[in-house]
């Protein structure tokens, strides 16, 4: 098995150093476009190997796709961070050249692999990579709803003062502050709904604090975060390398689902060796529906963006 993950910046390595100690591979690729970043960080890794008991070996390259050739999963985070007041839209010009170069140049060399993107803003990009690449749908995932999932039950978990792992919360629609909705009404501690044990008030709050999640963090580092995005793409290429059919929301593309078409969104699906293998359907109620709805509307004015570049 073979992994490559594009971008060694601080979500990027983050990612692959979560990748190395749950040893997802034999060969780990990292590559980056400046210059030594991504062998020395590479080199920085493998020297925790003797510490950490991993057995991944990982390369670093400047530029050279040639060194990822025969790669099974690719994970792209390549693509300028998000700063403070920035919005995700305003990443979009930038981003979406960076990101459809690296699609071209990834298929050069593993023409089978599944390409998991992380780069932002997730959902367009995400798009872009299904519409530049012509891969079949199931081969392209974003993972944005992962992160947003987790950042869910953290905020659940503050409030009801309970181990997050107790926690099954999902947030569906865009990876965006005003775009996601986080499916409090679905959320359970240990199977019990914790509206059994949150007032409306707190759980709006919840709701709240959960889509300013990124927002909040950029705020406070100056940056995007990293540990946990970094996280959460490893446990989507975990759930993919090992067949896991692990039940996560992800960014992919729609044909009907939920109501929508023509638009990568995420919803909840069964991830599996041959990437995304189906969406499950969680039967929206009528506002959640009229929610998602219009997470797609903004979504796809992101998309509109592609058209003028």
């Amino acid at each position: 098995m073979k992994i490559t993950v594009v971008g060694a910046g601080a979500v990027g390595a983050t990612c692959a150093d979560n990748i190395a100690r749950k040893e997802l591979c034999e060969e780990l690729v990292l590559l980056d476009i400046k210059e030594g970043l991504a062998e020395g960080k590479a080199q920085d890794m493998m020297q925790t190997a003797t510490l950490l008991g991993f057995d991944t070996k990982i390369t670093g390259s400047t530029n050279d796709y040639s060194k990822t050739a025969g790669s099974d999963v690719v994970v792209i985070t390549s693509g300028i961070p998000r700063k403070p007041g920035m919005t995700r839209e305003e990443l979009i010009g930038t981003n979406a050249g960076i990101v459809k170069g690296v699609c071209e140049n990834i298929l050069k060399y593993s023409p089978d692999a599944i390409i998991v993107v992380i780069s932002n803003p997730m959902d367009t990009m995400t798009y872009l990579a299904l519409q530049s690449t012509g891969l079949p749908k199931h081969r392209i995932i974003g993972m944005g709803g992962i992160l947003d999932s987790s950042r869910f039950k953290y905020q659940i978990s503050q409030r009801l003062g309970c181990s997050p792992a107790d926690l099954n919360a999902v947030v569906v629609g865009g990876h965006g502050d005003t775009t996601m909705i986080p499916l409090i009404r679905l959320a359970t501690w240990n199977s019990v709904p914790v509206s059994n044990f949150l007032t409306e008030e707190e759980q709006q709050a919840i709701v709240n604090d959960t889509m300013v999640g990124g927002a909040t963090l950029t705020k406070l580092i100056g940056t995007s975060a990293w540990y946990a995005p970094g996280a959460a793409g490893a446990a989507l290429v975990e759930s993919i390398v090992r067949d896991e059919k692990k039940l996560f929301t992800c960014c992919v593309r729609l044909e009907g689902e939920y109501g929508q078409n023509d638009i990568c969104l995420g919803v909840p699906v069964i991830i599996g060796k041959q990437g995304w293998e189906k969406i499950v359907d969680f039967t929206l109620n009528d506002a959640e529906q009229a929610l998602f709805n219009k997470s797609a509307d903004a979504v796809r004015s992101m998309n509109d963006v592609l058209k003028t570049l």
